[in-house]
């Protein structure tokens, strides 16, 4: 297993030292978030900028063509979404380290420079992130990756400065370099050379989760995954579809349960796929007493699509079970999140400690 060593500062770098990083928004029908970050992101980074565009009908390309000339472009031919929108994306740009960058992400001076300092000197890691902040309210981490995220023994995700929909204030509690499970896909930094390596981001998921599946099987080929809290940006959040829009529930339930076959090892399989059977059809009855019909059917829809693809990724789960040299994986915990959070109260990650003490 590859050992993840804590950050340690190293001489500044110049702007033709960051070439090697490709920083790659990318865009669907985004012209108005273009319009408001990307000129912060222009300012602050030194490598080279790239807009791949998912086939947007807004103008996105237009705008940026005529007020943003220098900045590179990929037009794809039809919306692919996050997954194989950058998958298309990063096929066609050569450098070092790719860092995906969503769109309304604002970024400070000098906010690369941690990332890249880490990487260049800790060739056991293959991805990290940022510390993820709320850009509605500054004082408090973001929900889409917070200080780095991590898994439960029944592959509900959680994050330091998130658990559910509790969001911590950061107060530094938080601002040491940690290991983690998975990195954030709203600004990951991953090693082009690994991320072909292990496949990318899968397509087939479209959007949601997908960086927790890729993170994934970078930690069990033994590859170190961690969060460079020294470097900041700020997360507008809520993407394309608002937190209670039934297609959003859909695809997050669908590509957990995507992620889980993929990637538990075989006897850990069948125990968790049942247990999140009911687990899910519990969530599912929740949202229909709360007058969320909609979301209670996509729950249903969620695991007859998942019953009806499951054939397709039997490949895919062999491949990453033969290329698998840790297991288990230390950030996988070895307790329910969900147990911790609603019968013992534990709402904050820094808490989680009492559970493996005994204290909880």
């Amino acid at each position: 297993m590859r050992t993840v060593q804590p950050y340690m500062p190293c001489r500044p770098r110049r702007c033709s030292d960051m070439e090697k990083v490709a920083v790659v928004i990318l865009n669907w029908n985004g012209k108005e978030m273009m319009r408001r970050f990307l000129p912060g992101v222009l300012e602050s980074t030194c490598g080279t900028v790239w807009v791949a565009d998912n086939a947007s009908s807004d103008g996105s390309m237009e705008w940026l063509e005529t007020t943003y000339p220098a900045v590179k472009r990929i037009q794809l031919d039809q919306n692919y979404g996050f997954a194989g929108g950058y998958n298309k994306a990063l096929a066609q740009i050569d450098a070092e380290y790719f860092v995906l960058l969503n769109s309304d992400v604002e970024v400070k001076s000098d906010w690369l420079s941690p990332l890249l300092q880490y990487m260049d000197i800790h060739p056991e890691v293959a991805a990290c992130q940022p510390k993820l902040k709320s850009l509605a309210d500054p004082g408090k981490f973001e929900y889409a990756g917070a200080a780095g995220g991590y898994l439960d023994a029944l592959g509900y995700p959680y994050c330091r400065g998130r658990i559910f929909s509790v969001v911590e204030c950061d107060e530094g509690q938080y601002d040491e370099v940690a290991s983690v499970f998975w990195a954030t896909g709203a600004a990951l930094m991953v090693r082009s050379r690994v991320w072909r390596e292990v496949g990318g981001l899968d397509a087939r998921f479209f959007a949601h989760m997908e960086e927790i599946d890729f993170c994934w099987r970078l930690r069990s080929r033994g590859y170190g995954v961690v969060c460079v809290p020294s470097s900041v940006v700020y997360h507008l959040g809520g993407g394309t579809l608002p937190k209670e829009n039934p297609q959003k529930t859909y695809l997050n339930f669908r590509n957990n349960l995507y992620m889980l076959y993929k990637n538990l090892p075989q006897e850990r399989l069948r125990p968790v796929m049942r247990c999140r059977f009911w687990l899910d059809m519990l969530a599912a009855l929740q949202f229909l007493l709360t007058g969320k019909g909609g979301s209670c059917l996509a729950v249903w829809k969620a695991h007859s699509t998942f019953r009806r693809q499951k054939p397709l990724f039997a490949a895919s789960r062999r491949d990453n079970l033969s290329h698998a040299m840790v297991n288990p994986i230390p950030e996988q915990s070895s307790f329910s999140i969900l147990w911790a959070y609603y019968v013992r109260g534990i709402k904050t990650y820094s808490r989680l400690s009492l559970i493996s003490s005994g204290k909880g």
